[in-house]
């Protein structure tokens, strides 16, 4: 794979420092976890769901933890007592920490485990100063952008 220089990025772009780090930390050889294996769903415009299947964890066992822009989910596998003798060891019970880089505005509000699957719902909350606004000519106050019959009937008000 071929790596580039983005520090000229860095000398002509001011505020986007940020995103030259994300196209740096994409371009790591790193190799990506596999397990447990995972689903990213686009549930609505604006919700999100993250399905991993966690066979042989129990609630206890998994940490989900979001800082900032990251969610971080680790699952630390408690050694049973009894070990049994295994002819075949297909289901894999090993210990697995997977973190994700969220996008602005993205927020956790909730996550349940149901037949083996951790699905963790994410849902993106634009703050209000962060949505459009219509301004109006002749120094009427700001409004915000809504349905287009809302911006009709705000036209015709005033």
């Amino acid at each position: 794979m071929r790596n580039f220089d983005f520090s000229p990025l860095y000398r002509s772009a001011i505020g986007f420092d940020r995103l030259a780090h994300l196209f740096n930390e994409a371009q790591r050889t790193e190799a990506t976890p596999s397990y447990p294996p995972y689903n990213i769903e686009l549930v609505n415009e604006d919700q999100y769901r993250i399905s991993m299947a966690v066979a042989g964890f129990d609630r206890t066992e998994i940490e989900i933890e979001s800082e900032r822009d990251v969610l971080k989910v680790v699952g630390r596998k408690t050694k049973p007592e009894l070990q049994g003798t295994f002819l075949h060891r297909g289901i894999a019970s090993r210990d697995f920490e997977h973190s994700f880089r969220l996008a602005d505005h993205v927020k956790v509000v909730g996550a349940k485990m149901d037949n083996g699957l951790l699905n963790i719902e994410l849902q993106r909350e634009i703050p209000e100063a962060h949505k459009p606004r219509r301004i109006l000519i002749d120094g009427e106050p700001l409004r915000t952008v809504g349905t287009q019959d809302q911006v009709q009937s705000q036209l015709q008000a005033a």
